[in-house]
Formats: C-alpha cells, sequence, structure tokens
C-alpha cells in the first residue's frame, strides 16, 4: 500500500475540520483524485505534519478532519545546495532530484561565463518554475521540509557564504580528495557546490578555496551538473545521520 500523499498547507490546521482549497485543494480532488476515508498529509513546509482523513471532495476542494499533528526534526547537518544555472530543463531536473535526495536550501551561483537567466519577466518566470519543481518535489518526497530556491548569487557572494558555512565542499572531477575521505560535520550547515556543464573555471575555485571550500570528487565518472548533486546527497545521507 502506498504512503499517503502529502499536500502544503500554511498555516497548518489544528486537530478537528479542516478545508483544502486553492491549488493544492483542486489538485487533491482532480488529480489526485480523492475520496472519502483516504489519510493525507499536511506540512506547513517548515517541519509541522498533520495526519488528516477525506471527509469530503468537492470540484476543487477537499473536506479533511486533522487527527493528529507532529513536529519533524530537520535533517542534520543541513546541506545548503549552490547549483549553477543549466540549460534548458536541465536545471529544472537538478534542483528536483537534489529536493527528492534531502536538499534544505537551494541557491543558486551564477558566473560571468555561464548562461545568465535574463532580468525582468523572463528571469522571474524562469525562477517561479524552480520554485514550483520544488515544491512539487517536496510533496512527491513526502517531506515536511520545503526548501527554499534564492535569487542568483555570484561566485564573491557564493564565497562569502562558503566562509560561513561549517563545511563547503565543491564537486570537481579533478579534486584531490574523495567526498569518503573528508571529515563531514554531524551538525550545522554544509554547502554544496556544483558548477555548471563545462565546470568551474579555475579562477572560480581559486576563489572558493580561499574561502575554505574544498573540492572534492565523488568517483571515477564525471557526472553532469544536473545530476551530481543528487548523487551527494546520496552519499551524505549514509556518510552523516541524516539517514539515520
Amino acid at each position: 500500500m502506498s504512503t499517503a500523499p502529502l499536500f502544503l498547507l500554511d498555516p497548518l490546521p489544528g486537530v478537528g475540520p479542516a478545508r483544502l482549497d486553492g491549488a493544492e485543494g483542486r489538485h487533491a480532488a482532480t488529480v489526485k483524485r480523492l475520496r472519502p476515508g483516504e489519510s493525507v498529509l499536511l506540512s506547513d513546509g517548515c517541519g509541522g505534519l498533520a495526519q488528516a482523513v477525506v471527509d469530503a471532495a468537492g470540484r476543487d476542494s477537499v473536506d479533511l478532519t486533522v487527527t493528529g499533528r507532529a513536529d519533524a526534526a530537520p535533517p542534520v547537518p543541513r546541506v545548503l545546495l549552490a547549483q549553477a544555472l543549466v540549460k534548458g530543463d536541465r536545471g529544472e531536473l537538478a534542483v528536483e532530484l537534489a529536493t527528492e535526495a534531502g536538499a534544505t536550501g537551494s541557491c543558486r551561483g551564477a558566473r560571468p561565463a555561464a548562461s545568465r537567466w535574463e532580468e525582468g519577466p523572463r528571469g522571474e518566470k524562469a525562477l517561479a518554475r524552480w520554485r514550483s519543481t520544488v515544491r512539487e518535489a517536496t510533496k512527491q518526497a513526502r517531506r515536511p521540509w520545503l526548501p527554499v530556491v534564492e535569487e542568483p548569487v555570484t561566485t564573491a557572494a557564493l564565497a562569502r557564504r562558503a566562509a560561513a558555512a561549517d563545511l563547503a565542499l565543491v564537486l570537481h572531477e579533478a579534486g584531490a580528495e574523495r567526498l569518503t575521505d573528508v571529515s563531514l560535520p554531524a551538525s550545522g550547515d554544509l554547502l554544496l557546490v556544483v558548477g555548471p556543464e563545462g565546470g568551474i573555471t579555475d579562477a572560480e575555485l581559486d576563489t572558493l578555496v580561499a574561502a575554505g571550500a574544498r573540492p572534492v570528487r565523488l568517483g571515477p565518472e564525471v557526472l553532469r551538473a544536473s545530476t551530481a548533486a543528487a548523487v551527494a546527497l546520496g552519499a551524505l545521507g549514509v556518510l552523516t545521520p541524516r539517514w539515520g
């Protein structure tokens, strides 16, 4: 039997009658086709979880009875992803896979030589697609924590993030260390940097290393920018308490 579907609702209702409406209600009623008696999960995206049972389903809303509430502890260490802009739909694939694999937060690194989203409506539309992708991936994975997708950052700004993190790792095929060789923190913030297709430039890597980041490789294969973060997050789930 499959697990109960998860819907995002903020604020999270207390025990008792509740209604799921808006975009989430339409999805529950018309896509999931929920019926009376079925179980669902509700989350506020900040660790709050509620168990509920469907009472009735309308055209674009679902009436529920919330039967219980709980607060899920955040995964530790927190893994913040700096994902370089990737052309086409591979960027959306990257954040989708990383969200399902457990990224706690996402910020996007951009560099002068990399493809950039345009200023104005087109850039805002692309950012909205990433945020929508992360939201749907959070629901798919039944995660009570919704990663925040930030505005693009420069290499200099990313270096400041690296300096502030408990550990910053740059995935790089020429890294002298393997991920399994690094002493990983049991708590705090771990910043994971994934470069664009074609790799991070030497100048960018020097800037990040000067800020305290460590170049690491995952293994003998060279992964695409769209899949590297998800593979690394899977390894970090095993190598840290995140999956404990």
